[in-house]
Formats: C-alpha cells, sequence, structure tokens
C-alpha cells in the first residue's frame, strides 16, 4: 500500500484523528496498518503524507507536537515533499500555518531547516513564512538556525545581518528592491530607510502582486511606515503614472 484515495475510510479515519487531535486513535491505527506513516493520500497527480495532513492549513491542530511524535516514530519521513504544484515538506505547510510549537517538533524530530521547494521562489519554509506574514513561525525559524537572505533580514528587522550583507558583497538593483518592498511588507521601518538610502527604489512593483512598497506598508498596518514612504514620494499602485 503506497497510495490511497483521500476517500479511502482508512485515509478518512486517519486523517480524522489528526486533526480531532485524537493520538491514541491514530497510534492504534498506525499499529494496525503499519505502512499507514508512509502512505501517501492522493493519486499520481498530487499527493501527500499523514504529516502534511498534520501540518495543514490554519494548523494548530490539537496535540499536534505529539502527533508529530507519533507519526515520526512510526516511521514517517519528516522530510517528505508533496507531489504537485510545489514539493513543500511538512515543515513549510507548519511555518505557512504559524504552528510554532509544530514546527519545533519538526525540526527537533530531523526536518531540514533549509529544505527547498516552497510555493513562494521555491524556497525554504523561511520564504514561506516571510511571505505569508507568519511572523511567529519566521522568527522561531531564524532562532532555531534558518539561513537568512537579504530579503529575509529586511522583512524580519534584522538589522545586523541585513548591513552585514552590504559589506560583504554588492546587492544588485533587483536585491534592493526586493528586500526594500519586504522591510515595507513586514512593516520594518529602520530597515526600509536604510534600503532606501542605499538605492532601492520607492515605487518598485513586485512581479507576484501589484503592490508598491507603501500598498505593501499600509497593508500591514505599518502607519509611521507609511506617513514616511508617502514623505519619499511613495505612492499606491493606482497613483502611478500610466
Amino acid at each position: 500500500m503506497n497510495s490511497l484515495s483521500t476517500e479511502d475510510p482508512l485515509a478518512v479515519t486517519a486523517v480524522e484523528a489528526i486533526h480531532t487531535g485524537d493520538v491514541q486513535a491514530l497510534v492504534d491505527l498506525l499499529a494496525e496498518h503499519p505502512v499507514l506513516a508512509t502512505v501517501r493520500l492522493g493519486d499520481c497527480d498530487m499527493s501527500r503524507t499523514l504529516l502534511h495532513v498534520a501540518t495543514d492549513w490554519p494548523g494548530h491542530f490539537p496535540h499536534g507536537p505529539e502527533t508529530v511524535a507519533a507519526l515520526v516514530s512510526a516511521g514517517a519521513d519528516v522530510n517528505a515533499r508533496f507531489h504537485g504544484g510545489h514539493t513543500e515538506t511538512p515543515l513549510h505547510w507548519a511555518a505557512s500555518s504559524n504552528d510554532v510549537a509544530v514546527l519545533d517538533a519538526l525540526l527537533d524530530a530531523g526536518a531540514d531547516i533549509d529544505a527547498p521547494g516552497a510555493v513562494i521562489g521555491g524556497g525554504t519554509p523561511l520564504a514561506d513564512a516571510r511571505a505569508f506574514g507568519q511572523w511567529s513561525a519566521a522568527h522561531r525559524l531564524v532562532e532555531r538556525g534558518a539561513h537568512t537572505t537579504l530579503v529575509d533580514a529586511a522583512t524580519l528587522g534584522l538589522q545586523d545581518r541585513l548591513e552585514l550583507f552590504f559589506t560583504t558583497s554588492t546587492p544588485s538593483q533587483a536585491d534592493l528592491n526586493h528586500a526594500f518592498w519586504g522591510a515595507c511588507h513586514g512593516g520594518q521601518h529602520t530597515c526600509a530607510e536604510y534600503l532606501l538610502d542605499h538605492g532601492a527604489e520607492v515605487n518598485w512593483i513586485p512581479p507576484w502582486e501589484d503592490l508598491t512598497p507603501l500598498d505593501a506598508a499600509s497593508r500591514s498596518d505599518a502607519t509611521t511606515l507609511v506617513t514616511w514612504l508617502r514623505d519619499q514620494g511613495g505612492l499606491s499602485a493606482p497613483e502611478l503614472p500610466a
């Protein structure tokens, strides 16, 4: 049994046990069906593991860390990949759900903190957490040793790491603009000011979202940053010249 339909009674029972936090029921199922921990739910076009089920949006299912421990103890691959439009691991999903407790459980079980494959540019779990504004998960990943890019540092307000990039390299204009947009998305005034001083474009719009840095800051309710951006010539997307 390498895969199960999501409508198979065994799959339905396992998912229900995970989402309701019934760890004992899950343990009993795993004992009765030893391959269940490694089975994939879905079909050849799209499938996931039970660890993905445990970390799926919106996350924070009851007894999540205990569920992770039970699955890993039964043989689940903590770094298993989603099969479909991306290749995210359960850690990517925990980061996207801001589920810090389950994130810690996965890392304690050996999850690759810098695994690629995110829906955000094929990046790491930190890329997902940062892009989706899941700040608790993002900062926890940094605390646990995640590699940080220029954009990560700017978005999370890691000023010392941000400045270090400029002492060891010369960021491209594209990287500067992306980091500046990220700082505004994260409401990080000091980082935004530093990047604008180093040549970032105040009204740059990213290819993935029709929002200027001002729009990103407004969406994040960073009112002081919005006022400052206005003073620097920042405009919202509808205000830009055609």
